[in-house]
Parts: C-alpha cells; structure tokens; sequence
C-alpha cells in the first residue's frame, strides 16, 4: 500500500460468496444470445459475472476496516453478507442490463469512494487523486477479448482498454469506445422517420446504432446474394431422388433450400491398382445421430469407383458409419476401394504437393419440420467449381508455431488456403460490401441531419462521415465472424443438425470433412443471423460512461497513473493469441483499414512484442522463459508504480494445472514464472481466489490434468521499507496465520478442489510481505519453494484437523489415506489404532470396519447399514455421518440428503470438514470418481443446510432411499 495513503481492506481481500460467482459464471457459458463475445471470436473470454462480482468486490470497502460503524465481528458479518447480498444479485446474466440492481451496486463504490476521499484530504496529491466527485478511470493494460474494461463501465466507472493485437483493440473499441459517443441516437436509415414520437425514449443507449447495424447488415446479405446467389443454388427433388428414397415424396418437385454441402477430402489411393482414383479422407459418414432421424452416407463401389449415396434409418453397422474411413487418431484413414490403409505419411506427402482434393459427400437442406438429408448433386459440385474470387488473403501462416492450424502439415501456407474458392468469393463479395455500406450509412447519416463534416471516427468525430464509419466497424466485425463458418475447417455435427465454426478450441484443428455452409440459407452461418446477434449484443452494451481503446506496449504503456487497474494477462505459452488472430486480421485490415489506418498499419498482427513464451521467436525455451520473466516484469512494475494508491491491483491467470518434475515434484512453470514476475515488480499478493472462468470446471477434467481454473490475484505495491526474514521467521508465521485462513475458507465452503488454489493467497501474503526470505545460505527463496512450503502447511493443517474428530473417525482416516479401501493385514491395522487409542474391535463394533482372516477393510458406502440413525447409533463417528450424506445424496438427491443433515445436529459440521478432508486424500491418491463425490458434496452443503428444516419433516424412512445396487464408491 502507498506510504501516506490511508487504506482500508477492500471486501475482495476478506471474503466472496465464491460459490455463488462461480455457479452464476457457469451457467453464463450456455448464453449467447445478447452476450458481448457474440460480436467477435476472441479466446479465453471472462464470464461477465465473475469480472462484475471482482470489481465490485475489489472497489467496495469491506466492514472490518470501518470498526466506528461494525466494532464487533458480528456486526460486520451482518454487513458483509448485506454486500454479498448485493454481489448475488449483481452476478447472473438476467440482471446483466437491470439497472435497479447496477445502481445498487454503484451507489456502494460510490460511498466506499466517498470514505477514501474524506479520509486522504490530507493527502499532498489529493485534488489529482482523491476528488470526491469523480470516480477514479479504470485501465485494463491486457484488455484481449474486453470483458473487464466493460463491465468497468458498467459499474460507473470510465474505462481505458489497451492491448498490443489489433484485433482486440477493435472489439474493445467496438464494445465501451464506440457506443457511448453515438449513444441515445435515434437511428439514421430511411425506415425509420427522423420525426417519429419518443424517439429519444426508444432508442437508449445503443439501441439506435444497432437498429442501423440490422438494416445496414440486411442491405448487405440483400445485395450478396443479388451477386453471388447463384453460386448457393436451391435443391430441386426430383422423381430419381424419389425413386431411390421414398422418404422424400412429400418434397417431389419441390425446391428446398441448401443449408450446407458437406465434403471430404481426398487423395489419390495408395494401392497401385486404384492409383487413378481419389479416395475419401472421412471422419464420420453420420449425418445425424439424433434418434428417429438417422441419416448416413455410403460409399458405392462401381467399377473402378465410387459414388455416395444417402441412408435415413439407423445403419447396419453404426461403428463402421461413425469411423467413416478413419482407422485411428490423426490421418490414418483406409481406401474405400480396395480397404488398404492410407497412412500419415502418405497424406503428408500428397497434400505438401498439392494433390489432395475434395468431392461432395451430401446434401443438408432445410424441409417442413428439420433437416433433409440429399444425395451429392454433380450441377451442385460444378457450380462451387465455377468461383472465381477477385481476392484472396495470400499471407503466408507463420509454420514454426505448434497446434495452432494443423492444416500447416497438409498442403495450407497462406491464410487463403483454409477457404474454398466459393467461400473465398461470399467472403470478398461480404467485405466489399462493408465498403459500399459505409456510403449508404453516410449518406442517409447526412440526410437525417447529422452534420455532413469530414471528421473520421479515430478522431473524435461526430458526424455523418464517424457515425458511417461507427456502423462500419460493427458490419465489418460481423464479415470477419463470418469467415470461421465460410471456411473449410468448419464441421458438421451430426449429433445437433448443424456446423460448427472453426475454432472450437484456441486452435484451428484440421478437419477431414467439412461443412460448406450457405450463407443466406438462415441457419448456421447465416450472415444475417451473425448481424442479428452483433445487433443483441450492442443493444446490452452499457453505452453510458466514456471509454478508450488504444493499441499499446504493456511493458511501455503509460496510461494507467492513478487508475484501478484488474487485468488478464497472457498465459505464459498457453494460447498464441498473435498467432490465431492473423486468421481474422487479414479480413479485418481489408475492411477497416481506412476507418483504423494506424491499427491496420502492419501486414500481420504484431509478434515480436507479444507477451508469450514462445521458443521458436526466442531461439529455445529458456530464451523464451527469460523473455516472458522480464516482460511481465516490466509491465508489472509499470501498474505497480501507476495504479491507484488507494484500490488493489486484481490479476487473473490460468495456467495448466501441474507438470511432473524429475525430482518427483509437481509445479507449474508458468504460474512460477507469473509470480515471480510479479514479486520482482514490487507488487505484494494479499489474497488469491479460484475463479470458475474456464470451461474445463468438471472434476472429471482430473484425468486429462485440466482442472485448473483462473486464479484471481489481489495485490498492493509492496513497501519500500519492507523488511527481510528467514525461512524459520516465514515458516512460523505460516504455521501462526494460515491455520484460521484456511478455516475461514472452509466456512465460506470453498470447494475442496480449489482449496488448495485459494491457500496460495494468505501464503503468498505472508511471502510478499518481506522484501526477501533468506535460506541458511543467505540466498533468496524461490517462489517454488515458498509454494512447496505453503501446500506443506496446507497438508499439515488439514491433517490436524482430524484431531477434532472421534477416535474411531481418526483411524478411518488414517487407514483411507493408507490403504483406500483395500484390505490390510490385522497386525497394521491393531498399530494403527493403538496410536489412535482405540482398538480394531471398538471400530468394527462401530460399523465402519470389517475383519476377517487376519484381514481388516473399510466398508464401502453401499455396504453400510441402510437402516442407521444417528439417534440410535451407540458409537456414533463423523465417518459414517459424512458417508451416509454422500450415499444419501448420490442415491436420493439434495432432499434425502438434507434430511439426514437436519437430523445430524452438531456433528453436521463435522461431517462438513471431514468432506474436505477425504476430498484431498483422493486427490492425492488419484481416485478421481471418488474425488468427485466429496467436491460436489461440500460444494452443495449450504444448500443442504438450507434445504434441513422442511427436508427433516417430509423426508422417507432411510432404508426407503437406498436401491439395491452399489453406489458410485
């Protein structure tokens, strides 16, 4: 914290209802219609919810810092979950544009803002730092997709977004720069009367840019397919189709619009004998696998060929269908003509040299009640042969990178190569219309009385030349949406009817057969449908408070002095954010170059500068490590020293979630490096928070070791006087602090999987508060060790906290985390208990533990007695409480469990902790489904809780809710 400012925790520093922020975050990733992210692909983007409920929680001050308003710890409980009241109704996305719980929320920053400036008055910059009647600007030095910046401003505050990649400057600029300088305008377009009553009432915020976006959006899909309509030709049923699928009488004569043709790449077969025929490289013949409506394609042999025909019904062999001529992972694939393999190599080979090709596999065409499934058509395949296209983007991709276009290694060099020659004329003749628009927009902008002056957009103009090029930017974003549809790396999901657009991941993926998608069919891809969700998304835009997207250098920007600052930088080598933009900046730069001249200045999106630990631009990994240290380094310290005095700095990272060292260990190299780039900028962690913002949430993502979330930091600039300490004066303050750290986690019901995540917080606040930590050697500890240090405290503290449980509790858990539930000999068994001052008879006389021939084993949930009660239990132990609530709760649902809960009394928390407890020993053992049980059970215990007092009256009789049958342990 700043010498001199006088600073008060802020609640993001004490505590969230994190369960409820990442519940309300989970379920924003199902929503698209209106969403921001709706207008461009960007990827990684932040839940407004999570980003909404952090700068709340980061700006609002928290109850223990006001002792003359809350003086005891009950009153500022009551204060705090007022707070957390208002967060939970901030957070889910109906309340995204609910302006009575924004102001809410807003009149709290406010008054926290009020308190800071009463109480720095004093402060010899206070008139440039704390003027009561205006809040603070907000800056985000790493704005990428811009969800922070935006939910800035819709919090009240004025937002500043900056970032390297052009192609994040203009979504930003798209979404809190634009908006509010043209917001309560009533549209400009002719259909609209400029005269028509209330205009100023209906057309708020956004809504009259984005009624112009949807009519100017409309005349341009109206004039492309005046163009191109041709090359997208309707599906005439004939009396031949009908004869060969009798399915289709009802659409004799009739023409059916084409929603996409789907088609398979092909090489010339590796069998001497077929040497002239090229064969299909399919990944599935399923059209659609929903019941009742399967379709699928079959391969025709004839003669030295083939043909494809179309199947409705379920096929004979559905493992066949669903492989189509895929043999396994990757390009192995075999010849439909002669089934001899065709293997990686060989696809390689032919595809560098130009000689893979594509044939049309089917038809997918919209009928009365869904999809029709056609036969290819050879018109329809001469057609797309016919495109011509005037332009293309013949950059050429960069082929050091890795797994970011896998089609590098089968015949793609320039951008131009992922689209087929029909997709690249939709997508030019899309383009030109932005231009041509642009104009249109102009002119009727004129005519509706703005004034006719030359003033472009990129310099504060406000007129009719900026509002044409305002409109632009949005019909030019939605043209560059349109190319991850228009492309040949767009699939086809038999199992939803529909296409996929390209990146489906942070990468583009090759795909084998791929779905050419028509763009004026209303369905998938449409372009109008694209404009139509820009326009939703606008119409939520806040469009209220200023904002300011720049094209910066974070390690050089200086545009956040005195600023609040929460930011989500690069993730160490995660995603190559440079890499995977060029494939929409090389339309983008066609479109809006003269809207953005200097933002469309280069060939490509910058890479040198780019924050990213990437070997092949640094001349290895360790150049590369080096690189990311010193940039974020440097761009740390530069918050550091210009964020605000008086606020926190919040910093989002994700990271994979460990990489198995030589030495047994377990670390993150990215994470180290982001912390010790962090400490090394002068910055202090205060608090970490595991926020919910990936879509790897599951606990089943364990086995493909991609359970990490974000990591929410809370940081302050570190003093200067900050003293120094060894590793005994740091290792007695972790075992004095984090021991109620860790137990106030757990009473906010910290899921146990993030528990671990969110210890990091109060053990790096320790570690960060010194200027060093010493060895015996007098060298500095490392971050790594500081982190190996803090889970070891982490595992010590858990385990302590067996010592509140019962005797025969203890011995469970000790014999769980030894043996699982695995027999042992009665020797180990009769040891371990000793130590635990009971004996084996007392446990298995408790109910929880059998021995038999010299043997002893836990019994499984599905073994205990169906008929316990804890009423009635002579020996009662928190072990069986804790599994009977799992068992009732797999088998019964949140009632019966609840039921069971009410009925626990005391031992309920208990049974809370001890969930926990098993969580962390399966971790570490690895049981992964078991794992799953505690983590889910502790995270609905509230709701148990809840649920107690009217469970406990209708619950059944216990034995009423056990089916036979194991359950999941």
């Amino acid at each position: 914290m700043a010498a001199g400012v006088k600073t008060v925790p802020k609640l993001i520093e004490v505590a969230l209802p994190l369960d409820d922020i990442n519940r309300a975050a989970g379920r924003e990733k199902s929503i698209w219609h209106g969403h921001p992210s709706t207008l461009h692909p960007w990827w990684a983007p932040r839940p407004l919810a999570a980003v909404r409920a952090v700068l709340f929680a980061q700006l609002v001050d928290d109850p223990s810092g006001q002792p003359e308003l809350f003086p005891t710890e009950k009153e500022q409980d009551r204060e705090r979950e007022r707070l957390f009241g208002i967060l939970r109704k901030l957070v889910p996305w109906g309340n995204t544009t609910n302006e009575r719980v924004l102001e809410t929320a807003r009149a709290e920053i406010r008054e926290s803002w009020r308190r800071a400036c009463a109480d720095n008055t004093a402060h010899p910059r206070a008139a440039e730092l704390f003027a009561p009647d205006k809040l603070p600007v907000f800056n985000d030095p790493f704005a990428g997709g811009g969800a922070i910046p935006l939910e800035a401003q819709r919090l009240g505050l004025e937002a500043k977004a900056s970032d390297l990649n052009p192609v994040a400057v203009l979504i930003n600029k798209a979404t809190i720069e634009v908006p509010p300088r043209f917001a309560g305008r009533p549209p400009v377009n002719p259909e609209v009367p400029a005269n028509r009553p209330l205009a100023a009432r209906e057309w708020r915020g956004a809504a009259g840019l984005a009624e112009d976006v949807r009519h100017y959006g409309k005349w341009m899909r109206d004039a492309a397919e005046r163009r191109i309509g041709h090359l997208y030709p309707k599906v005439q049923v004939g009396p031949e189709m009908v004869r060969e699928r009798p399915d289709l009488k009802r659409y004799q004569g009739r023409e059916l619009t084409v929603i996409a043709w789907l088609w398979a790449r092909t090489v010339r077969s590796p069998n001497p004998a077929f040497a002239d025929v090229e064969v299909p490289l399919a990944s599935t013949f399923m059209l659609s696998t929903k019941p009742g409506k399967e379709a699928w394609v079959e391969p025709v042999i004839e003669g030295r060929g083939y043909r494809f025909e179309v199947r409705v019904g379920a096929p004979p062999d559905r493992g066949a269908a669903k492989a189509g001529t895929k043999l396994s992972r990757g390009a192995n694939f075999r010849c439909v003509m002669s089934g001899s393999p065709i293997p990686p190599d060989f696809v390689k080979v032919e595809s560098m040299a130009g000689r893979m090709g594509s044939r049309l596999m089917a038809i997918v065409a919209e009928g009365d009640r869904g999809r029709v499934y056609l036969p290819p058509i050879p018109s329809d395949e001469a057609v797309a042969a016919l495109a011509r296209p005037r332009w293309k983007p013949d950059e050429r991709m960069n082929r050091d990178t890795t797994n970011l276009v896998s089609g590098r290694g089968y015949g793609f060099f320039t951008w131009a190569d992922l689209f087929t020659p029909r997709q690249l004329v939709a997508l030019t003749t899309f383009s030109d219309l932005v231009g041509e628009a642009m104009k249109e927009v102009r002119r009727d902008a004129a005519a509706a009385g703005l004034p006719d002056d030359a003033a472009p957009l990129r310099d504060g103009g406000m007129g009719a030349t900026a509002y044409a090029q305002a409109v632009s930017v949005y019909l030019g974003l939605a043209a560059s949406k349109e190319t991850a549809f228009l492309v040949s790396q767009s699939r086809w999901r038999p199992s939803e009817g529909k296409s996929a657009p390209a990146f489906g991941r942070q990468a583009i993926p090759m795909v084998w057969d791929y779905a050419d998608v028509n763009p004026f069919a209303g369905a998938g891809g449409d372009f109008f449908g694209v404009i139509l969700g820009a326009t939703k998304a606008l119409r939520n835009l806040p469009s209220s408070v200023a904002g300011r997207a720049t094209q910066d250098d974070t390690t050089k920007q200086d545009r956040a002095t005195g600023s609040i600052v929460s930011t989500d930088p690069p993730y160490y080598d995660n995603i190559g954010y440079a890499e995977l933009s060029d494939f929409f900046y090389v339309w983008l730069r066609r479109m809006l170059k003269p809207v953005f001249p200097d933002l469309f200045a280069t060939v490509a999106v910058p890479k040198t500068e780019e924050l990213v630990a990437t070997p092949y631009r640094h001349g290895g990994r360790e150049a590369a490590e080096k690189f990311f240290l010193d940039g974020m380094t440097q761009a740390m310290r530069r918050l550091a020293v210009q964020a605000h005095p008086g606020y926190p700095v919040t910093i989002y990272y994700a990271f994979k979630q460990s990489e198995t060292k030589g030495d047994g260990g377990t670390a993150s190299t990215g994470w180290e490096t982001f912390l010790d780039a962090l400490l090394r900028s002068g910055l202090a962690v205060t608090g970490t928070w595991p926020m919910r913002t990936e879509n790897a949430t599951r606990l089943v993502g364990m086995r493909k070791n991609a359970l990490a979330s974000s990591v929410l930091l809370v940081c302050w600039k570190r003093p200067t006087d900050s003293p120094s300490t060894t590793r005994r004066g740091f290792l007695t303050a972790l075992h004095r602090e984090l021991p109620p750290a860790i137990a106030r986690l757990q009473t906010e019901n910290i899921a146990p999987v993030d528990l671990a995540q969110a210890a990091i917080g109060p053990g790096m606040a320790i570690f960060t508060r010194y200027s060093r930590v010493l060895e015996a050697d007098d060298s500095p500890m490392t971050v790594r060790m500081a982190l190996a240090l803090i889970n070891a405290e982490l595992d010590q503290i858990l385990s302590a906290q067996d010592a509140d449980y019962d005797p025969w509790t203890r011995f469970a858990v000790t014999w769980f985390e030894t043996k699982g539930m695995e027999p042992g000999s009665y020797g180990d068994a009769e040891t371990l208990a000793t130590a635990r001052g009971v004996a084996v008879e007392g446990v298995v006389h408790a109910g929880i533990l059998e021995a038999r021939a010299g043997t002893v084993r836990l019994f499984r949930r599905d073994e205990l007695e169906p008929d316990w009660s804890p009423e009635t239990d002579n020996r009662l132990t928190v072990w069986e409480c804790a599994q009977h609530v799992a068992r009732r709760h797999e088998d019964g649902g949140e009632m019966s469990a609840a039921a069971l809960v009410a009925r626990l009394g005391d031992r309920a928390e208990a049974a809370h902790a001890l969930a926990y407890r098993l969580y962390g020993i399966c971790d570490r053992k690895k049981l992964t489904d078991e794992a799953l049980v505690w983590n889910e059970l502790v995270q609905i215990w509230p709701r148990l809780t809840e649920l107690a007092p009217t469970a406990r009256e209708g619950a059944r009789r216990p034995a009423d809710l056990y089916p036979a049958g194991p359950s999941a342990l």
